[in-house]
């Protein structure tokens, strides 16, 4: 099983912050941002890890982060996205890395307090499919949303005004192989965005997605109040425990 961190964007909800460096360079408490989800791959057993990047700064990645020596890897992987065209796009630059194993995915500003190495080996024994962590927060308008029927999700509505549940699904995702397949054959949003919450309903109507629930705090440090609180909750409590 592979990793793969999506570090690109503009991070413009954080601007002038990032005028002059990527989002995922930025400080949470004491160590950069994209330390975070690395450590996340790496605490639940996986070593085989590419960063996707873009931007102006992605050369300051291989400056930060070497061949990974800082998190006991002989090496990391890298690669370039031109523009921005949302969460799929950056992912479907994967699909060389991924030779068709199955692959962890990890937004680069999602930082937990503890770990995923549960999920991750349920995922290893899971023959085929996908399987995504939620998180209840007390504002699921601003993410995606599971609908469930049962303990069954049948759909993930995106940012939706009247939420089904009070769930977020975090930026968290596990796929098999087919991921690419069903990222070829999607359609931009609104927004003009390969959406990943069109992936993520494309194995439920499958039947073939799977879930978590995410234990400990967990933020998207995308904006200055999620920044903020992030850089707080580490120094409070920690964050990757094993």
């Amino acid at each position: 099983m592979k990793g793969v961190v999506l570090a690109g964007g503009l991070g413009s909800r954080l601007y002038p912050l990032t005028k002059v460096t990527n989002k995922h360079l930025l400080p949470v408490y004491n160590e950069p941002m994209i330390y975070y989800p690395i450590k996340t791959l790496v605490n639940a057993g996986i070593n085989e890890i590419l960063v996707v990047t873009g931007g102006n700064n992605a050369g300051d990645f291989l400056r930060l982060l070497e061949n990974g020596k800082d998190f006991g890897l002989k090496h990391i992987n890298y690669t370039y996205q031109q523009g921005e065209g949302g969460i799929a796009a950056a992912l479907s630059l994967a699909e060389f890395f991924a030779d068709r194993d199955k692959i962890v995915v990890i937004l680069g500003d999602n930082i937990i307090e503890g770990n995923i190495k549960n999920a991750v080996d349920k995922f290893r024994r899971q023959q085929e499919g996908a399987r995504i962590l939620l998180k209840e927060v007390t504002d699921p308008e601003r993410f995606g949303v599971p609908v469930f029927e049962k303990n069954k999700i049948i759909r993930v509505e995106e940012k939706p005004a009247n939420p089904a549940s009070h769930y977020a699904v975090i930026g968290i995702y596990m796929y098999d192989y087919r991921v690419f397949e069903f990222i070829r054959s999607l359609q931009p949003s609104q927004r003009g965005e390969l959406e990943i919450t069109d992936v993520n309903n494309f194995y439920i109507q499958e039947k073939k997605m799977e879930w978590d629930v995410l234990e400990g705090w967990w933020s998207d440090a995308g904006t200055f109040e999620s920044l903020q609180y992030s850089s707080e909750m580490v120094a409070r409590t920690g964050a990757n425990k094993i």
